[in-house]
């Protein structure tokens, strides 16, 4: 059954490559002219690449090289028992995979939690990474206040408990409800299903629980007016995960940014709106300067 999902859910959107960096097992997904300028594109929390594959196509046929990460621990990366789960474990992971690839500088667009590992790449690789995509990223500790990220971050409890939750579909079902501003993209069952295989893996549920237990993301917010690349702010109107006052001072905060709003949209505008998210990336990208201002969608 995993095997046919995992045919199902990449054979349309991209070539899927596997790489060992330093003993770990890296997977992504892979479109477009190697000879176009390098667009990678990271997954956020208890994700994977398929929260892209609405819009990686669109981005690759407009004149991208795209990469589309499984983060350590998720998709179809490998799953170490003592992996490197913090956001900088996962940046440093990213630069060597861009290293392997001979991508000397890259455009990063990362969604929530991958919103934090790809601002920090920005901040601590700042000569790799030309331009910066934020999409209802994770800049603080707050979404730890969450009573289900509470509970995977439970000793003892959470460790007997949380394999049971992320492996239920009935919540995760709940938890795409609660993303989704428009409910209808979330209750569609074949949708559920393909999210629902890689959290059924012991090893994806333990990534899960270290991940929280190492989440540290104050970083972002204190050293976001460190950040000098070309910087582009993609948030929801109504996100309830990451709400738009996060994007909102961080738009104050990193010089030179532009924010724009998806009106009637949660937390995944690449999913919810991929015709109109595609072509905001793609206009920023392909422009040589970014302009300080805020527009909505």
């Amino acid at each position: 059954m995993s095997t046919n999902n995992s045919c199902l859910l990449h054979s349309s959107v991209g070539r899927d490559r596997d790489l060992d960096l330093d003993g770990l097992r890296v997977h992504y997904q892979e479109a477009g002219d190697k000879s176009h300028p390098a667009l990678v594109l990271i997954h956020g929390f208890a994700s994977s690449t398929l929260v892209w594959s609405k819009v990686f196509l669109g981005l690759a046929q407009a004149g991208f090289h795209v990469i589309a990460i499984d983060l350590l621990g998720f998709g179809y990366s490998g799953k170490p028992r003592n992996g490197d789960y913090t956001i900088g474990g996962q940046a440093n992971l990213l630069m060597k995979l861009l290293e392997r690839l001979g991508i000397k500088r890259a455009m990063l667009v990362g969604s929530s939690y991958g919103g934090a590992i790809a601002a920090t790449c920005a901040l601590d690789h700042p000569q790799r990474v030309e331009k910066l995509v934020l999409v209802g990223a994770v800049a603080n500790n707050e979404p730890l206040r969450l009573n289900l990220l509470r509970l995977f971050g439970a000793p003892v409890l959470g460790d007997v408990v949380s394999p049971l939750l992320i492996g239920s579909r009935r919540l995760l079902r709940w938890r795409m409800k609660r993303v989704y501003d428009r409910h209808a993209l979330a209750v569609d069952e074949r949708h559920v299903d393909a999210r629902h295989v890689p959290l059924r893996a012991s090893g994806t549920q333990r990534a899960i629980i270290r991940t929280v237990r190492g989440w540290d993301a104050e970083r972002i917010s204190r050293e976001a007016h460190l950040i000098r690349q070309p910087t582009l702010l993609l948030w929801g109107e109504n996100d309830v995960e990451i709400p738009l006052a996060d994007g909102e001072r961080l738009h104050e905060q990193i010089a030179g940014s532009r924010l724009v709003i998806f009106l009637e949209c949660g937390h995944q505008p690449h999913e919810e709106y991929p015709e109109e998210f595609t072509n905001v990336v793609v206009d920023f990208c392909k422009k040589r300067q970014s302009t300080d201002y805020t527009e909505s969608a």
